[in-house]
């Protein structure tokens, strides 16, 4: 646990039960703001999916998912969700959404190959996943940019109605959200890691949206792992730099660190698909049924993302640790430490 961060003075501002009330407060304002600001409905989503489909998120290609057997299907095998992110492209096809309509649903993954367990990751994953259909026209940058500003408005509304509830918790997000490309970060910091860069920028600027994930950078290497087929991180964006996605990045003092809340983009299209498969050496998944479907032309052009329900509530709470609003597994020696320091996990 070398990331945990405890700090002695740290009491929470709420207890457990008004904790409790709180979240129900968060999720409810801000799911039905964001579905007014980006024109989404609501729909159901699987916490399963059929091994080999293609459909499942993949995040970096190398995390074991929870597996299990259904005893009445043959024995078929399933696996737990990683996240949504191709599945609501599917859905977008199947449920008639048109240009500028969109849903967004639940998300519970569980990801047991979460590389350190601390006050941001947990095995649990909960957020609202969301994605919506655009136009050719609209696959670019600056349409992405608006998609953003859009969300960091229903952000800062949300702060402002816990303030209202809760008037000890003073809002501290900034009047805009900054757009910064990973190579900007690399260029200016060239001795730093991609996580101090982050911590940099966002100490600076209070509110930041990365463009730029999972594509190589200058140097070679990469601000941060995406799959080669969700996210579009290979079309150019101007002065030579690429990527069509990014993460929103916010300041949070309890933790002197960036705190992401949301992984985001402009989808890939046949073309940058074929290209990014070829670029990681998984051209072979051109025969998954998912992928057949958007080669054909069959799934429409979209923009979506994740957004972290947990850190949410974590971030609008003031909360220490996201075990304070989310009931998870964490190793016995975390659970003893944050106790020592009078830090209630669920």
């Amino acid at each position: 646990m070398p990331d945990l961060i405890l700090n002695g003075g740290y009491r929470p501002t709420l207890g457990l039960r008004e904790t409790e009330r709180g979240i129900k407060f968060i999720k409810d304002f801000f799911q039905d703001r964001l579905a007014l600001a980006l024109n989404l409905q609501r729909v159901s989503a699987p916490l399963f999916l059929k091994k080999g489909s293609g459909v499942n998120d993949d995040l970096n290609g190398v995390e074991a998912k929870a597996t299990f057997r259904v005893k009445d299907d043959g024995y078929a095998e399933a696996e737990c969700l990683f996240s949504l992110a191709k599945w609501k492209r599917m859905v977008l096809a199947d449920y008639g959404f048109g240009p500028g309509e969109g849903l967004y649903t639940d998300m519970n993954a569980i990801r047991p190959d979460e590389e350190c367990l601390d006050n941001l990751h947990s095995v649990y994953v909960d957020q609202w996943d969301w994605e919506r259909v655009i136009t050719a026209r609209e696959r670019n940058l600056d349409f992405l940019k608006g998609i953003v500003r859009k969300i960091f408005a229903v952000l800062r509304d949300t702060e402002q109605a816990v303030h209202g509830k809760y008037p000890q918790i003073v809002p501290m997000l900034p009047e805009e959200i900054v757009f910064v490309h990973a190579e900007e970060l690399q260029e200016r910091w060239p001795e730093l890691g991609p996580r101090e860069r982050e911590n940099r920028i966002v100490e600076e600027r209070g509110a930041v949206f990365v463009i730029g994930i999972g594509g190589p950078l200058a140097d070679g290497t990469l601000h941060d792992g995406r799959a080669p087929d969700y996210d579009d991180w290979i079309t150019p964006t101007g002065s030579g730099r690429r990527g069509l996605n990014g993460d929103i990045l916010l300041r949070y003092p309890l933790l002197g660190r960036a705190f992401e809340i949301s992984s985001m983009g402009i989808r890939v299209n046949p073309e940058t698909l074929t290209q990014q498969l070829e670029l990681r050496g998984l051209s072979q998944r051109r025969a998954f049924p998912w992928h057949q479907r958007l080669l054909a032309g069959e799934l429409p052009l979209s923009v979506g993302g994740g957004i972290g329900q947990s850190r949410l509530c974590m971030f609008f709470l003031r909360k220490l640790h996201v075990g304070e609003v989310q009931a998870g597994i964490w190793p016995t020696a975390m659970i003893e430490r944050c106790k020592a320091a009078g830090v209630p996990l669920l």
